[in-house]
């Protein structure tokens, strides 16, 4: 229970987090604009949601000074995994979650104690659910925050994608033997000696297993894909090495930029084929596109928030958000949260609350 004021009037925690998750689903960016949706909501919609009962037939939300003090004081991480959780249920019976991306990025707007807020996360490919979420020291934290992110999660068979910053020794040796999980990862400068082994390889009688063409966003981009099956290769249970050679056009240009990138992974020729080692890479993408992007343009382009764990918890219920309307593949959030805010029955809808 949080209080209010000095006539000692209480309002349950689960109907604060209930109100807010609620707003942020009809587009509400700041504590302020959560504050105004609860006040502008309907007693039958308060009563779902568990707001404190006034009368036989009145419901009271709490007002927005409460809501910022509660949201501050909210332990974040754990708000985070119950919400991993709470979306990890909601897979469809039988689903098996088959790769999980692990990214970083520093909140736009938001601060604490003077200092932008930095989270890591882990996402499903698929269903774009945020699993486990953290706080860390900026994008050095990440490299040390990686093992206590996933450490909770249940991953047995399922690959684990990351940038070069997580390319390390340690981080391939907790999955496979700690998660009995799969990793693919990138490699960078970061690695110089692992690149070097990965450039050297002898790919020139190698032929190109995928190949893949998208035009969007005022560009065509030509992809194509090598693997090459390795063993002691010099870093921990690699057994394919991947070389991923990308083609940039602009639509009125005709010079083309190429780039290529490396990654080597746990997963056997066996265990995935080349178009699935493909697949795997793009989805990695998806946590930039279908998370970071989307907290950045449709939620916190204006977010001042920046008491306490407010930041954090915003981000969470953010991730919900995104999480529970993309279970069926990629949406505009934006037209999604327009829909929601047309009718209140539809945010408790997709949270799963029944409405009287």
């Amino acid at each position: 229970m949080t209080r209010e004021g000095p006539s000692d009037r209480r309002h349950p925690l689960v109907a604060i987090l209930a109100m807010a998750a609620a707003a942020v689903l009809t587009g509400a960016r700041s504590i302020t604009a959560i504050a105004e949706w609860a006040a502008d909501s309907l007693q039958p919609v308060r009563a779902a949601l568990g707001a404190r009962r006034d009368a036989p037939d009145r419901w009271v939300v709490p007002a927005e000074a409460t809501i910022r003090r509660t949201l501050a004081r909210v332990d974040s991480d754990l708000l985070a995994a119950v919400i991993g959780a709470w979306l990890a249920d909601r897979d469809r019976p039988g689903q098996r979650r088959r790769a999980v991306a692990v990214d970083g990025k520093t909140l736009r707007g938001a601060r604490r104690d003077g200092r932008q807020v930095h989270l890591l996360a882990a996402m499903d490919h698929t269903t774009r659910a945020v699993l486990a979420q953290c706080q860390v020291n900026g994008a050095p934290g990440e490299v040390p925050g990686f093992q206590p992110l996933l450490r909770d999660l249940v991953l047995t068979g399922t690959v684990v994608t990351a940038d070069a910053l997580h390319t390390h020794g340690d981080a391939a040796e907790f999955l496979v033997t700690r998660k009995y999980a799969h990793y693919l990862f990138t490699v960078k400068a970061n690695q110089p000696t692992l690149l070097d082994r990965c450039v050297r390889l002898p790919r020139q009688q190698v032929p190109v297993l995928d190949r893949t063409r998208d035009r969007a966003h005022g560009r065509v981009e030509l992809r194509t894909l090598k693997a090459v099956s390795v063993r002691g290769f010099g870093f921990p249970h690699t057994a394919q090495v991947i070389q991923v050679t990308r083609r940039i056009r602009g639509l009125r240009s005709r010079r083309w930029q190429t780039v290529t990138v490396y990654a080597v992974t746990s997963l056997t020729h066996a265990q995935a084929s080349p178009a699935r080692l493909a697949d795997l890479i793009r989805g990695h993408w998806a946590i930039e596109n279908g998370l970071h992007y989307v907290r950045d343009v449709t939620f916190e382009d204006a977010s001042q928030v920046r008491a306490g764990t407010g930041p954090q918890v915003m981000a969470c219920l953010r991730n919900l958000v995104i999480g529970a309307l993309s279970r069926a593949g990629p949406v505009n959030l934006a037209a999604a949260l327009r829909y929601h805010s047309r009718d209140p029955r539809r945010p408790l809808d997709t949270l799963g609350i029944t409405l009287g």
